[in-house]
């Protein structure tokens, strides 16, 4: 058989990341590696970790679903000795394609596969902006795409500023996220008994990574117009924003009406808690927690941005403009308001989730990216 024909049958696939808090990033790494492998794919999982830190909560249920995976720990900044143990592990597992996501990896480490003739395929899952050291980290790797095999964009507003920043546009695959539970979802009294929050209020959940571009501090200057209603926020997650979060709701009196849990394990299980789910973020792809919400049925109220309005409209969501406190209270007014209306929109938008964003096709489109990228490789992986 040759090399042509048996990638029409399977394929030796790595993924290399340097896994954060688990967020979105993670999330979609073990969707396709728990997928890809499913599909009877060689599928390999890279974790690049600071020396003393550890990759394992990301990595057990990769493992436990049968895929290989390796941490590579490297000293801080020892970006040569990164370079080295990446290259050490191709050389080892020969894949067809090496697919890496977010920053470190796209910048440091497809490189290593290039030199290597191995095709690279990255997925990019939206940009924070933020400070200027950010912005020049974001700068670095919107030019290292424009050398990647296949840029994969989760939402259509993203692959368009990537091909205004240069990527050619034949390079270019707009694949929004998918959804797919990875742990059954609590019921409500045990989500609220998990989280401590009292049976009976109404409760607006927020969950993600506590930084700008996600925008929470909108919720609490949303707040203050909603001093009225008798309802309680429900902040998951942690982040460098932490101590300045707090330190705002101090200020504008709202602490009685926050409640920090930081990072929860399986977060995804606690929306039954909810009474909304609010998304104030500034910039997004296609966020997955999002598809939490719709799946538990919790009525979402979202800004308007990025690929958000691509997964939901008016008919299953209540979207606000960005950066606006004022329309987010009043989004979050509408479903306390109005339950009968919201609970409509949140059972359009678990049938909305259910019949467009399932993981099968998700995974048949990767499969062909990889597919495509890997019939043009430069030339066989040096020993």
């Amino acid at each position: 058989m040759d090399r042509g024909d048996a990638l029409e049958r399977y394929m030796v696939i790595v993924h290399v990341v340097a896994p954060a808090e688990f967020g979105g990033l993670e999330r979609v790494v073990q969707m396709l590696g728990r997928g890809l492998s499913g599909h009877g794919h060689d599928v390999h999982v890279l974790a690049v970790v600071v020396r003393g830190q550890t990759a394992d909560p990301f990595l057990a249920p990769l493992a436990d679903a049968g895929v290989s995976t390796r941490t590579l720990a490297v000293p801080g900044r020892a970006y040569r000795r990164e370079r080295t143990a990446v290259a050490r592990a191709l050389r080892q597992l020969r894949p067809d394609v090496v697919h890496t996501h977010g920053y470190r990896p796209d910048v440091l480490d497809a490189g290593v596969a290039r030199r290597l003739g191995i095709p690279v395929v990255t997925t990019v899952h939206g940009f924070t902006g933020g400070g200027w050291k950010n912005r020049f980290y974001e700068w670095l790797q919107s030019r290292s795409f424009r050398r990647f095999d296949a840029v994969v964009a989760v939402s259509w507003p993203l692959a368009r500023r990537l091909e205004r920043s240069g990527v050619p546009s034949s390079r270019i695959h707009a694949v929004p996220n998918a959804w797919q539970p990875m742990a059954p979802a609590l019921d409500r009294e045990t989500a609220r008994r998990i989280l401590g929050l009292p049976p009976h209020s109404f409760v607006v959940g927020w969950v993600g990574r506590l930084s700008h571009e996600k925008g929470p501090d909108v919720l609490l200057d949303a707040l203050l117009h909603l001093r009225d209603l008798p309802l309680l926020v429900s902040v998951v997650g942690s982040g460098i924003m932490q101590g300045a979060l707090r330190t705002q709701a101090e200020h504008l009196g709202l602490n009685g009406r926050v409640r920090w849990h930081g990072a929860v394990p399986d977060a995804g299980r606690l929306f039954p808690a909810f009474d909304a789910c609010v998304l104030s973020s500034r910039t997004e792809g296609t966020p997955v927690v999002l598809f939490e919400a719709m799946a538990a049925g919790v009525p979402v109220i979202a800004t308007c941005v990025g690929g958000v309005p691509d997964v939901v409209s008016g008919a299953e969501a209540v979207l606000a403009r960005s950066e606006d406190p004022v329309a987010l209270a009043a989004g979050i007014r509408a479903v306390y308001g109005n339950s009968a209306a919201a609970r409509a929109r949140a059972r359009a938008a678990r049938a909305r989730l259910e019949r467009d964003y399932t993981v099968t096709r998700w995974l048949e489109r990767y499969e062909e990216i990889y597919r495509l990228v890997s019939r043009h490789a430069a030339a066989p992986v040096a020993t």
